[in-house]
């Protein structure tokens, strides 16, 4: 028998932990991980007239246009299909959600639930690695020297877009045009929803469940 072939969404606020779980999922079922977040930093630290648009938009919370974030995705969709991917942070609204189904057709979608008061609390104590972009948390998982990149030993960063007010801008966003796709897609029979506030241990065994 043929080895089944995964689409997973991972959907939640800020700092709920798809970044972490979306690195399990991806090791147990040998999948590529598609973070439109990091993709999109990857075009900021290019300096081009693009990746300052781009870093002009995400710096004030704000959402990146439709337009530009289906055609990276379509690219990326395009060339795994036959494999399958876990999308991080995409579809975020119901315009990307039609486009995406155009496209290609889930067969998992996990909202990892965390509150806005936890989701504040969270990032206040991220720190991100301008180079790598990977990203540390102070108390679940810190990196080895204080301030430092485990990987190239860069100095770490608080981002720009995890400033306290515009977190605030962008759990406002996520609530108005995200929360409505998850009626899509419990109609389609694909959706399941997992406490991001438990052990991440615990949010990745609940997960992992589902697949069984």
């Amino acid at each position: 028998m043929a080895n089944k072939i995964y689409k997973i969404l991972l959907i939640g606020p800020q700092a709920s932990g798809k970044g972490t779980q979306a690195e399990t999922l991806s090791r147990k079922y040998n999948l590529p991980v598609f973070s439109t977040g990091n993709i999109l930093r990857q075009q900021v630290a290019k300096g081009d007239d693009l990746g300052k648009q781009v870093a002009e938009i995400i710096n004030k919370g704000q959402l990146v246009p439709d337009d530009l974030v289906n055609k990276i995705i379509a690219e990326k969709i395009a060339a795994n299909r036959a494999q399958g991917y876990i999308l991080d942070g995409y579809p975020r609204n119901l315009s990307q959600v039609n486009f995406l189904a155009a496209k290609d057709k889930l067969t998992h979608v996990f909202e990892i639930y965390i509150s806005d008061k936890e989701a504040v609390r969270r990032i206040s104590e991220r720190r991100t690695c301008p180079k790598c972009q990977t990203v540390y948390h102070l108390k679940y998982n810190p990196p080895k020297s204080e301030g430092v990149c485990d990987k190239d030993g860069e100095a770490l960063i608080i981002r720009a877009d995890e400033r306290e007010e515009v977190v605030k801008t962008r759990l406002k966003n996520y609530h108005q045009l995200t929360e409505p796709i998850l009626e899509f897609y419990q109609e389609k029979g694909v959706y399941h929803k997992i406490n991001g506030e438990q052990s991440i241990l615990k949010v990745s065994e609940d997960i992992l469940k589902i697949f069984k």
